[in-house]
């Protein structure tokens, strides 16, 4: 199903939707026919702009479920997300492939060393 990248105007005073109220009013807008589903958003206060990222069949779609989360879009443009790939469980680097860790911040715990010079043989 294809994303799209809607863009709207958020001041800097005014109060921002949550990301869960914007994926509730996504899944109620569509339906089964035009499903919506919100990916995220990203605000960029410093330009009063907020961008987010939907996946639903179509531009009216994504706008119907934004107006219904009290949202008004400037722009809806069809995107293409780049994402890293998902890694396969077992891989170089993934938590599959790692050995187990034990103690505080992954450090393995050791015995601790006595003080003072060591015992006389």
């Amino acid at each position: 199903m294809p994303e799209f990248l809607a863009e709207t105007y958020t001041p800097r005073l005014a109060a921002a939707p949550s990301a869960g109220d914007v994926a509730r009013a996504a899944a109620h807008a569509g339906g089964p026919q035009a499903p919506v589903r919100f990916l995220g958003a990203v605000a960029v206060p410093e330009e009063e702009t907020c961008f987010w990222l939907y996946q639903a069949p179509s531009a009216a779609a994504v706008r119907a479920a934004m107006i219904a989360a009290g949202l008004r879009p400037e722009r809806i443009t069809q995107a293409v997300a780049l994402r890293p790939p998902t890694p396969t469980p077992g891989a170089p680097g993934t938590p599959a492939s790692r050995p187990p860790r034990s103690g505080r911040c992954g450090y393995i715990s050791r015995p601790a060393r006595p003080h003072g010079p060591a015992p006389a043989g």
